[in-house]
């Protein structure tokens, strides 16, 4: 199945998931020094619902899990605001041009930085509504890291400013947070993306709807380039929601 935007031909039927599949095993990525998630069958009395036990026609499962900390997920700025703001109700649109881009970062003193003179570099004079971070080197062992207290790469603050002056809507990048893992909650990156100038009192300029998404994976053979990104994520009423952003070549 194919459809043309704008004069661009998409074959519907090659679809690129860059997510991360949530799991209750060891498989399972984590941040944020959260265990990992349960998915367990739902138990009263002496019945157990999963069909291989013998005493149910159904399986039905309770899930435990944590948006932020177990795999791929989309935020808007509700997450660093006094205030509740829901990405259910902040992101209402759904297909977006897409530039994937792939980042070595820099060593900064004992950390690994995303500089803004890397991204301007990579994206160069495209405008896409989204920019995907691919970062280097890329080992699918990424898919099931544990990252807390590693001190993960992250997104100087700059190389966020200039995205968001770049008129791009929707980051996207495998690593658990566009900022440093231990920051002393300045959230420098989250902070400059979205425009917040007072997370006690939303400034009226701040970005109602843009969204982050983090710990996605992008295997090798994806090349950079343009695409048409489909961000695609739960009906949750809250800050993070697990998303599944999906990507379509452009013909």
């Amino acid at each position: 199945m194919k459809a043309t935007i704008n004069n661009i031909q998409i074959d519907l039927s090659k679809p690129i998931d860059i997510s991360i599949p949530l799991t209750n095993n060891e498989q399972n990525p984590i941040a944020w020094y959260q265990n990992a998630p349960e998915i367990e069958p739902v138990k009263m009395g002496d019945w157990t619902g999963k069909v291989s036990e013998g005493k149910s026609s159904t399986n039905f499962n309770n899930i435990f899990f944590n948006p932020h900390a177990h795999g791929t997920h989309t935020e808007c700025l509700g997450h660093i605001t006094r205030d509740f703001y829901s990405i259910n109700q902040c992101l209402k649109q759904f297909f977006f041009t897409a530039e994937l881009i792939s980042v070595e970062p820099k060593v900064v003193g004992e950390d690994l930085v995303i500089t803004k003179e890397q991204i301007e570099f990579a994206i160069g004079e495209n405008s896409p509504e989204a920019i995907i971070i691919r970062t280097l080197p890329n080992p699918e062992s990424k898919k099931h890291l544990n990252y807390s207290n590693t001190n993960p790469p992250y997104l100087e603050e700059a190389a966020a400013i200039f995205i968001r002056e770049k008129g791009i809507q929707h980051l996207l990048i495998d690593l658990p947070s566009v900022d440093k893992e231990h920051d002393e909650g300045k959230l420098l990156a989250h902070r400059a993306f979205w425009n917040v100038k007072d997370i006690n009192q939303v400034n009226d300029d701040a970005r109602f709807n843009c969204t982050i998404t983090e710990m996605i994976y992008v295997y090798e053979e994806i090349q950079d380039g343009s695409y048409l990104l489909n961000l695609q994520f739960a009906s949750f009423e809250n800050d993070a929601s697990p998303s599944k952003p999906v990507l379509y070549s452009l013909e």
